[in-house]
């Protein structure tokens, strides 16, 4: 749309409603694919499917939960879709002009971290692959930099430098990378499941592995209770539906490029509920043929890849994961941070040099890389204000505006969304209250039963969102 007279301070090129509208279904598909088809992501898929127990109790848990992530990602992308505006520039709605920068604030810090540790974690997969040699096995051991090895400091500052690459010439060649690199990744982690297969000569779910053995190799997964009870199964699909708390709030920043409603409907259709069941499917069908195998159970697929005896299929694991690791990168923890910090002073700063800040901060944080710390505690408890922060917006767009909005409001300094001053007192006080029972309570006290941090994102979603929507009421 043509906006009339925009404020500086709130508008620039990248942060206008988009124009172009070139993401068909394929390229959303592939959003999910980049998004999902991590080393974290088949950690957590992998520990998730050996927690449900059985075949029927996965599609149960994993089925439901990914049903519940199409249903909220259809929300937040049917507003992209109808406004074209990204994350920030929505928020504007709901926590005012200026006000908004906090919540944008609190996503790209969240963002910076998890950039950080994403490409360290893709430059771990290319480090198991290399001293596979014995002369850099020699040099990974023997030289020392910033506090790792100057092999992981080589391949780190590499795959750093590949991700800005990518993002060189904006969302079209990130349309183009996921096109190109989901589909890629499917292939590779077939055919490494099958090769597992094969060499296992079962096909199983899981249920030959020892508890004992399973309830140790899972216990970083988050999840409480006995795998397959009824506790298990409810904290595997609250767990799953946690994991995409970050997307649920900017990936408006994606579906605004959607040609239609109906394209971002199929794309989420093939990309959630059906991709994320194949892929956890898949993850755990490794897993268990690994553990057949080589009589370990392997949830990372770097440690999976180390015990190849072909080269040939251990770069194929370790290429396969790097790429597919880049991917997520890009979707979750570039583009999101790019809006973000560009939406906080438009004027100086644009969709890549907001890019360009969020991987320069990685750079920066690598020597002491604080996400193999206690540090990743304190970016949990940021992160989980997000669940506030989503539930005010999505009452405020559909309770509240009924999925109606003056887009170019949201570009004007004293329009509808000035509020007090710029920023809107009700939204802080139902962000900040719902932070007290999603975030503050459950992880600074024990005032709460131990299960309710499980669940933090659902309180804070529902909390957040209430009580936003009782103070809107209450002022009608």
């Amino acid at each position: 749309m043509q906006l009339t007279n925009p404020s500086p301070l709130l508008h620039n090129e990248d942060l206008a409603p988009a124009t172009e509208r070139k993401w068909g279904a394929f390229s959303i598909f592939n959003v999910w694919t980049s998004d999902v088809h991590s080393l974290w992501g088949y950690y957590l898929a992998a520990s998730l499917f050996l927690l449900c127990g059985s075949f029927v109790n996965f599609v149960i848990a994993i089925g439901a939960g990914s049903l519940v992530i199409f249903v909220l990602m259809s929300m937040v992308g049917n507003a992209g879709v109808r406004t074209g505006v990204p994350f920030p520039v929505l928020a504007r709605a709901s926590f005012g002009t200026f006000g908004a920068n906090a919540p944008a604030i609190v996503r790209a810090i969240v963002a910076c971290f998890w950039y950080g540790a994403q490409t360290s974690a893709a430059s771990g997969a290319i480090v198991a692959l290399l001293i596979r040699s014995p002369g850099m096995l020699e040099f990974h051991t023997n030289s020392q930099m910033l506090g790792h090895s100057t092999l992981e400091v080589i391949c780190f500052f590499v795959v750093w430098c590949l991700q800005l690459l990518i993002i060189q010439s904006g969302m079209e060649t990130v349309r183009k990378f996921q096109d190109w690199a989901g589909p890629a990744v499917w292939i590779a982690m077939l055919l490494l499941a099958v090769y597992l297969v094969v060499k296992a000569g079962t096909f199983s779910f899981g249920a030959e592995i020892p508890q004992d053995v399973l309830l140790k190799a899972t216990a970083d997964a988050g999840v409480p209770g006995v795998p397959g009870s009824t506790a298990a199964l409810a904290a595997v699909a609250a767990t799953w539906i946690t994991y995409f708390a970050a997307l649920y709030l900017n990936f408006c920043d994606f579906s605004r490029y959607a040609t239609s409603e109906q394209a971002l409907r199929k794309g989420n259709l093939w990309g959630l509920p059906i991709n994320l069941l194949a892929f956890c499917l898949v993850a755990g069908i490794t897993t268990t043929a690994a553990f057949t195998v080589y009589g370990e159970v392997l949830l990372h697929p770097e440690q999976i890849s180390a015990k190849f005896d072909s080269w040939f299929l251990a770069a194929l694991a370790a290429l396969t994961f790097a790429v597919a690791t880049l991917g997520i990168n890009v979707v979750a923890n570039f583009v999101s941070p790019a809006f973000d910090f560009a939406n906080v002073f438009p004027r100086h700063i644009s969709f890549k040099r907001g890019g360009y800040i969020a991987a320069a901060i990685a750079l920066i944080l690598y020597p002491w890389a604080p996400w193999e710390t206690g540090a990743a505690h304190f970016v949990n408890f940021i992160g989980s204000t997000m669940g506030p922060i989503f539930g005010i917006m999505m009452v405020d767009y559909y309770l509240i505006r009924h999925g109606k909005i003056d887009v170019n409001a949201l570009y004007q300094e004293n329009g509808e969304f000035r509020f007090e001053g710029g920023w809107h007192v009700k939204a802080f006080v139902a962000l900040a209250i719902g932070m007290v029972f999603s975030s503050i309570l459950p992880t600074f006290t024990s005032l709460l039963p131990s299960w309710w941090g499980t669940y933090g994102w659902f309180f804070g979603v529902g909390i957040g969102g209430g009580v936003y929507f009782l103070l809107r009421m209450g002022a009608r």
